[in-house]
């Protein structure tokens, strides 16, 4: 059975390596991902139900229906989502992501990245920028007009910039984010940067105003997380094809929705194995402090599942200032990762770690022999609805999410006779 393990192990860590995830263009939810209605609102995480969803999620799931012209306000967005006519469902189940509370609703404009090695395609929404956005589940009336002015202005200027430029490459521009100080999850400012500098000589050549150019311009100047909403479809188009290798103990998802967290494991399919979410350590903006935190939530942490974010955090020492810790930690924390991992990245190499890949494919035997959970840098929502992001810091799985994995693939692996 062992060899049977390692086989498929390094059939699952290969599938990552060979992935080529490439910009193809800019749609929108409604036409371009699987499965999605007007009716339909996903979110981050694995699935669950109205009456179990965090105040952030719930807050952004409100925003999400008015946006929508499905709600005109607060109680009747309420009222709607309560009433079993919306569908929820995880964005993972419709090859997509989201940040934080994750929320994609139909006419929301979607990143369109496919890998080109298998053919598979991810989607992501745009990010908003910081302050009151509503994947930290704010929705008031600024949080609907900035959606609006996305849907109206940023992507239909970003699509006509694609249509010039043609398909980018993300997995060599994330490899040169990753030497630049980013590690692509909290830090994205040298991701943000090449992003505009590739985009911007094509989108000085569409026909829109020199007005929208130039807001369109600034808008992404001033959002240094404007290409997290790349990294995570990148890294999700990446693992996709890792769905369903035969005895393979490689995660390949990892993702929260504010109240429960969830990983799925290679062999064992779409299964999801959850646990409630666990409260970040970190920073707090002033006037907030961990008594108004919300647990673990989005779906960011599909970086960390892939490689980056919290497990090339030596390459960006300059992460601390934003969630805690010294420049050592940082650099611990990527150590420690190359003990729960198959292998390293061979396209994301840490100047630090004397350009040592990245330590990629977290194995769910690894975890529980060392004790060693995964590390995550991530934002710290309110519990409350509307009130929006209130830090940063860092967070782990519950361990008990990969001993109901390691568990059920005995089970699995007793059922087909192999032990």
């Amino acid at each position: 059975m062992e060899e049977r393990i390692l086989r498929a192990n390094q059939e699952a860590f290969d599938r990552l390596q060979l992935a080529q995830p490439t910009i193809v263009g800019i749609g929108t939810a409604g036409e371009d991902i699987p499965g999605m209605d007007k009716m339909t609102v996903l979110h981050a995480g694995p699935p669950i139900t109205w009456d179990r969803m965090s105040g952030p999620l719930r807050g952004a799931i409100v925003g999400g229906l008015i946006y929508e012209g499905l709600a005109k306000d607060e109680a009747e967005a309420l009222e709607l989502a309560a009433s079993g006519k919306i569908t929820f469902d995880s964005c993972h189940h419709h090859n997509a992501v989201g940040p934080m509370a994750g929320v994609t609703t139909f006419r929301m404009p979607v990143w369109k990245l496919r890998n080109e090695a298998f053919g598979n395609m991810a989607y992501c929404t745009l990010n908003e920028g910081l302050g009151k956005v509503l994947r930290y589940g704010a929705f008031s009336e600024e949080v609907i007009d900035r959606l609006k002015w996305m849907e109206k202005v940023l992507a239909p200027v970003l699509k006509a910039t694609l249509a010039l430029a043609g398909p980018i490459d993300l997995k060599t521009m994330i490899a040169q984010v990753v030497q630049m100080g980013d590690e692509g999850h909290n830090r994205n400012k040298a991701g943000t940067s090449l992003l505009i500098r590739e985009l911007a000589p094509y989108l000085v050549m569409t026909e829109f105003s020199d007005e929208d150019k130039r807001d369109v311009l600034k808008f992404m100047h001033s959002n240094d997380h404007f290409f997290l909403n790349l990294t995570m479809p990148a890294c999700k188009c990446a693992l996709d094809p890792l769905e369903g290798i035969e005895n393979s103990t490689m995660v390949y998802t990892m993702a929260r929705n504010g109240t429960d967290f969830g990983i799925r494991v290679s062999g064992l399919g779409n299964r999801w194995f959850t646990a409630p979410a666990e409260i970040i350590d970190g920073l707090f903006f002033p006037g907030f402090t961990k008594e108004d935190a919300n647990p673990d939530i989005g779906d960011s942490v599909i970086t960390e599942t892939c490689g980056i974010g919290g497990f090339a955090m030596a390459t960006a020492p300059a992460i601390v200032q934003f969630v805690g810790g010294t420049p050592q930690d940082a650099f611990n924390f990527t150590s420690s990762m190359y003990e729960i991992t198959i292998g390293e990245s061979t396209a994301f190499k840490l100047p630090p770690m004397n350009f040592r890949g990245s330590p990629t494919g977290i194995d769910i035997m690894k975890v529980i022999e060392t004790q060693i959970r995964p590390i995550i840098n991530t934002g710290i929502a309110h519990k409350n609805a509307g009130v929006g992001q209130v830090g940063a810091g860092l967070v782990r799985p519950p361990m008990k999410c990969f001993e109901d994995a390691l568990e059920a693939f005995v089970v699995d692996a007793q059922s087909r006779g192999l032990i």
